[in-house]
């Protein structure tokens, strides 16, 4: 599973089903993690800190065509979820993913996109044939 440069893996963790169940807080912890990245912006962010390892506000902006007030907003979001943090070097503000998971998360939600856009290619090619 690839990783961003310089984070460590996740921390180890029971397997997820030797867990207890979910509790409501747990739950609804969750779900606002992927509510928040639930946002192609800011998918497309931290995709381009994963190749990086740390970006100033302006470079993400280049990358990405986007204005650097709308960058920094979306920037503060992730800060505030833990995501992401900032350090400061002149008048540059620059970022980097702090929390591993997140980039486990990235990588097996890529590669859930793409198999099942495969799978859809598949069944798609495979229904022509059967007619």
């Amino acid at each position: 599973m690839a990783q961003a440069p310089g984070i460590p893996c996740c921390s180890p963790k029971p397997e997820l089903a030797k867990r207890p169940q979910l509790s409501g807080y747990q739950a609804a912890e969750l779900e606002a993690t992927f509510k928040m990245l639930a946002n192609g912006t800011r998918l497309r962010m931290l995709h381009a800190l994963v190749r990086a390892g740390e970006l100033c506000v302006s470079e993400i902006a280049d990358a990405l065509a986007m204005k650097p007030q709308a960058v920094s907003n979306q920037l503060q979001r992730l800060a505030d979820r833990g995501i992401v943090e900032s350090r400061r070097d002149g008048l540059q503000i620059h970022y980097r993913i702090v929390d591993p998971c997140v980039v486990s998360l990235l990588d097996q939600g890529w590669c859930l996109a793409e198999d099942a856009r495969s799978r859809a290619i598949e069944a798609a090619q495979a229904g022509r044939t059967a007619s």
